[in-house]
């Protein structure tokens, strides 16, 4: 089957737009989907019944978000890994699990997610991009604490998802320098080995920022400042293409009750795109592409606390 393009309709959860979007996570026991604005250093929820969405405003830069057991979320934030507290009123609050060493003044951890046995996996980036500083890791945060480096040498780490068997890691580095997807198997240990070239987006429109897998162990990424949405099969061949009405789609997901929806977050560009619809600029999107995505899974970790508080 060769990869075809179309034009989905779709719609926009809600009236907020966000600086930088990113990190759109459903959650089923809540019928609710959550997102980050990393620059407005917020986390938000939107329920799915009530339509209504609530926002809790954190200390520091939020960039990626897990479910964890018990309630809550697991973030990568600028200083570490943290439990965020967000009750239905009043302030939420974020308690540092573990802080980060990062390799130079001026990081923050960027793209995450959870894999198949809820041990939560980040990147790492410079803040700022036009230094092209390839200083960036991939970690794992899990019972046993966070990993030392597994992949280093990226530049602005996304990408991230796992096939649906959990056997298969997907990392994309988004930045205009290098614009790869790769692949690695990935054994019980958590270990990723065996890393091959999965896609080289440079001839595609838009570059490789966040993923998802579907059920049928489809790789979904955004493609930033192509305003598309590609979908690979798993040897690695673009089969889909779906054309989105802003410039920056910056990381998608499936949620909904039944998991048949694609949310896309996405972030305004510094200068006015041509053939876009600028009002959506920082908007969450949703679309349904006629597939079904994975039930996200759980943080289930009893890590140790540095009980530090923070907000």
């Amino acid at each position: 089957m060769s990869a075809t393009t179309s034009t989905p309709a779709v719609e926009v959860v809600c009236a907020l737009r966000d600086k930088v979007g990113e990190s759109p996570l459903w959650s089923a026991s809540e019928q609710a989907l959550y997102w980050v604005d990393i620059e407005g250093r917020a986390v938000r929820c939107h329920d799915w019944a009530t339509r209504g969405t609530r926002s809790w405003d954190l200390p520091e830069r939020v960039a990626c978000i897990a479910l964890r057991d018990g309630g809550g979320l697991v973030a990568g934030m600028d200083t570490g890994i943290f439990a965020l507290d967000l009750p239905p009123q009043g302030p939420g609050s974020a308690r540092l699990l573990q802080p980060v060493r990062h390799a130079r003044e001026g990081m923050r951890f960027n793209d995450g997610r959870l894999d198949r046995q809820g041990r939560f996996w980040a990147t790492t980036m410079v803040r700022d991009m036009a230094l092209a500083a390839a200083d960036g890791v991939l970690l794992r945060y899990d019972a046993q604490g966070l990993s030392a480096p597994l992949v280093d040498g990226l530049v602005t780490g996304n990408g991230l998802a796992f096939s649906p068997d959990g056997r298969t890691l997907y990392l994309s580095d988004s930045h205009p320098d290098v614009q790869r997807i790769w692949r690695f198997d990935l054994g019980d240990d958590g270990v990723p080995r065996n890393r091959t070239d999965f896609a080289d987006m440079r001839p595609l429109p838009g570059r490789p920022d966040g993923a998802a897998v579907d059920a049928d162990g489809c790789y979904w990424i955004c493609g930033n400042d192509g305003g598309m949405v590609h979908r690979f099969t798993p040897d690695g061949r673009l089969d889909r293409s779906l054309a989105l009405p802003v410039s920056k789609p910056s990381m998608c997901s499936f949620g909904g009750p039944d998991l048949d929806w694609l949310f896309v977050t996405s972030i305004p560009p510094a200068r006015p795109a041509t053939g876009y619809d600028a009002s959506l600029d920082g908007a969450v999107l949703a679309l349904r592409p006629g597939v079904r995505g994975i039930a996200e899974t759980v943080f289930r970790s009893q890590a140790p606390t540095q009980h530090k508080e923070t907000a």
